[in-house]
Order: structure tokens, then C-alpha cells, then sequence
């Protein structure tokens, strides 16, 4: 039976995660409705600087070409030192770097381009302290649980990006313009540095582990040796390969698809909201139950996550070539549609997540994920660039619909053969902590 210390010791820890799943949930909810927030915006910003859908994609790109390079370091930083001061210290520079993008079109008279694609690339280097909140978030909670809990927290994406939207959509100008948004969410994202700092405690790495259960964790800190050994799992390399599949679609989405419904298919505000509205939802849903799925999954098959990441995609991408297929006028099948790609999209998300940390040892797994997000971003900052570029040519809504479906046919191909890899991979770590384990456990005796 277990003694009134370990109770409480249990109980201490649970009220622990508990609490630093709120504080991250509200930090990703913040950020993400910051971030996003640029896509509904698009018009009033790219009227400010006259900008053509080239540069608005260089705009977009700049952010996350900076944010691709912060990635390792973010990730070396967040498996060697205290990661929920790390986090504080990401959120202080969300807020500072958006308040400059704000300030942006006060720096010369008449606005520059330059001014603000400089300041809002800048925004792009705290995008990447992710790996290090995810990790934390690996160390208190087992594996069995972890899609779910991802999936959780990823919810604040979509629901982000509804709150940006109708912000955009229907306050912009209550609230004095884009510039006073970005001064709003700046503002929030340094008060809630100053909660992270204070709340958010860190954990010995490997806590949540099931084989490290029941005894005194030995502090084990990022290594180049364990680094080098995920690049030795085949599943890894499919993994990362989809990652940079998989973004095109959700970047042109994002930063396109408003300019698509309003220039292309002539819907006005009111009709975009109330397509995108719903959409947004379901895509909110799509995360826990992404996450949900593959967990079940997982419990009978090892490629589990990746079997209900690979459902997502086909599913998603059949949705979006159908939706894009619709004709004009018949508004409510479009919007149906649309509604079942936004549903299927996150179902990845989650299981991706866990799926890496199913085959890395903790004291590498921040590590472990900046470099697939670094891969990620290559495609991110790709994306829109590419997009602007073919939308000049042609038209936006073919950009979309031949992006999105030349980049998840790639991801299914990836994703069936990162099925057939993954069960030797985890098998590998799974011997590994039972080897910790035991040397551990042997040392206290």
C-alpha cells in the first residue's frame, strides 16, 4: 500500500499538471489568436502598405523563416534547462515583438513595406519554443493519455483563429484598426509571461514515463549521443518527411482562404463568417478527437496514431477537392463541405506529437521535435510564398486547391510507411527505459 508521503506526493503532482495544462491552454489560446490573426486581417494590412500577393506572402514567410531558425535553439535550450522559465521568457517576446509590429507603419511616413516585414518577421522567434511546452507536458502525463492532452491543448488553435476572425470581422473598427488589435494581444502575451514564471514549475525528464514509475528519476539532460540516435529510426524520417508535406496546405489555407471567399467567390463578410465560423468549430473538435482515436488505436496496434493520422488526411484532402469543386452559388453544400475538411485536417496533429515522443528519450524530445519542426517550417515558409506566386499566375482558388492536394497525397505516402517502421521504434525505447530503470532503481538500493 502506498504511504501518506507518496499519496500526497501523487496528489501535489496531479494538481500540478493540472494547473500547467490551464496556464498553457490559456498561453497557446493567447498566442494562437495573435498569430492568425493576420489572415483575417489581410486586406486592411495589405491596403496600408499596398502590397501585392507576393509580398503578403513574404510577409507571412518572414515569420516563419525566422522561427525555423530559432527552432534548435529553442530545443537545446528547453532539454538542458528549466522550461517553464524558458516559456515565460518566449511569452515577454510575443508581446514585445507584436507591439513593434503594430508600431510598424509610424516608423516612416509614408508606410514602408520593408518596416513591417522586418518587424512581423520578428514575431517568428518565440513560434518555435513549442517543443519544450510539449516535452514538459510529456513528462506529466503517460503515454496513454498524451494524444489526448495534446489534443486538448491544440483545440486553442482553431478556436484562436475564430476569435482573430470575428475580432477582424466584426470589431476591427470598433477597436481603432489592425494596429490596436496587435497592441491588445501584445499586451496580453506579457501578462501572461509574468503567470508562467510564477506557476509553471518543471519536472524531472522521463517522470511520465510508465517503466519510471515508482522511483527516483535520476535528472537525465540533453546529450549528444541520444540526439544522434533518433536519427536512426526510420519512423522519425517519415514522420519529419510528412511534416514538411503537411504544412502546405494548412499555410495557404490560413493566409489565403479569406481573400479566396470574398475576390473569388464574392461572399461578403457576413457569409464568410458564417461559413467560417462553423468550420473553425469542427476543426476544434478534430483535435481531441484526433487525439482520441489514436490513443484507442495505439492501446491494440503500435501504428495506431499514425493509422488515425493518415484517416485525417485522406479524409481532409477529399473534402477540400470537392469544396473547391462547388460552384459559386451553392453557397451551404460549399460550406458543408468545407466544414468536413476543417473536422478531418487536425486529426494528425495530436497523434504526430505523441507518435515522436513514442520513439525519443525524454532528455531529448524538445531536441526531437524542433528538428521535425524545423523541417515543418522549411514547408511553412515555402507555402505562402509559393502560393502568392501561383496565384498571381492564375487564381487563388486554383493556388489552394492543387497545393492542398499534391501536398496530402505526399503525406499519405509518408504516413503508410512510417506505419510500418514505427512498432521495431518503439520497441527500441521501450528496452532502453527498462534498462534506465533498472540501473536507477539498483543505485537507490
Amino acid at each position: 500500500m502506498e504511504n501518506i508521503e507518496t499519496k500526497k506526493a501523487k496528489m501535489n503532482f496531479s494538481r500540478s499538471a493540472k494547473t500547467t495544462v490551464v496556464i498553457f491552454f490559456l498561453f497557446m489560446l493567447l498566442h494562437q489568436t495573435d498569430k492568425l490573426l493576420i489572415g483575417p486581417l489581410q486586406t486592411d494590412i495589405m491596403d496600408t502598405f499596398n502590397m501585392t500577393y507576393t509580398q503578403w506572402g513574404l510577409i507571412n514567410s518572414g515569420a516563419l523563416i525566422v522561427g525555423t531558425l530559432f527552432y534548435p535553439i529553442w530545443g537545446w535550450l528547453s532539454d538542458r534547462y528549466n522550461r517553464g522559465k524558458l516559456l515565460a521568457a518566449a511569452s515577454f517576446i510575443w508581446g514585445s515583438t507584436t507591439w513593434l509590429s503594430a508600431l510598424a507603419p509610424k516608423f516612416h511616413t509614408p508606410s514602408r513595406f520593408s518596416d513591417f516585414l522586418m518587424t512581423r518577421s520578428s514575431t517568428g522567434i518565440d513560434d518555435s519554443s513549442y517543443p519544450g511546452m510539449y516535452s514538459l507536458i510529456s513528462d506529466l502525463f503517460s503515454p496513454k493519455v498524451r494524444g489526448k492532452v495534446y489534443g486538448v491543448l491544440q483545440l486553442t488553435q482553431p478556436i484562436g483563429y475564430l476569435i482573430g476572425m470575428v475580432i477582424a470581422l466584426m470589431f476591427a473598427s470598433a477597436l481603432g484598426g489592425w494596429q490596436n488589435i496587435f497592441i491588445l494581444t501584445g499586451s496580453l502575451g506579457i501578462l501572461l509571461a509574468i503567470a508562467i514564471f510564477f506557476f509553471v514549475k518543471d519536472v524531472p525528464r522521463g517522470s511520465g514515463e510508465d517503466e519510471l514509475q515508482g522511483i527516483e528519476i535520476k535528472q537525465h539532460r540533453f546529450n549528444w549521443k541520444a540526439l544522434g540516435e533518433i536519427f536512426k529510426k526510420k519512423s522519425l524520417w517519415m514522420v519529419y518527411l510528412q511534416g514538411f508535406t503537411g504544412v502546405f496546405p494548412w499555410n495557404v489555407i490560413t493566409y489565403y482562404i479569406f481573400d479566396y471567399l470574398g475576390t473569388e467567390r464574392g461572399y461578403d463578410d457576413n457569409t464568410t463568417l458564417m461559413i467560417m465560423a462553423p468550420a473553425v468549430v469542427l476543426m476544434a473538435l478534430g483535435y481531441p478527437a484526433g487525439g482520441w482515436l489514436g490513443d484507442k488505436i495505439f492501446k491494440r496496434h503500435k501504428g495506431g496514431r499514425l493509422i488515425a493520422s493518415v484517416t485525417g488526411v485522406l479524409l481532409g484532402m477529399i473534402g477540400l477537392f470537392l469544396a473547391m469543386n462547388t460552384p459559386n452559388d451553392q453557397t451551404v453544400l460549399f460550406g458543408v463541405l468545407l466544414c468536413l475538411t476543417a473536422f478531418f485536417m487536425p486529426f494528425a496533429s495530436p497523434n504526430i506529437i505523441s507518435t515522436m515522443y513514442d520513439v525519443t528519450l525524454p532528455e531529448v524530445r524538445s531536441s526531437a521535435q524542433s528538428i521535425e519542426s524545423l523541417i515543418e517550417n522549411g514547408g511553412a515558409w515555402t507555402a505562402p510564398i509559393l502560393a502568392g506566386i501561383l496565384a498571381d499566375a492564375t487564381s487563388v482558388g486554383f493556388s489552394i486547391k492543387t497545393i492542398c492536394t499534391g501536398a496530402w497525397s505526399l503525406c499519405v505516402v509518408f504516413l503508410l510507411l512510417a506505419i510500418s517502421f514505427i512498432p521495431r521504434d518503439i520497441e527500441s525505447l521501450h528496452k532502453q527505459l527498462e534498462e534506465r530503470a533498472k540501473v536507477e532503481a539498483a543505485a537507490q538500493q
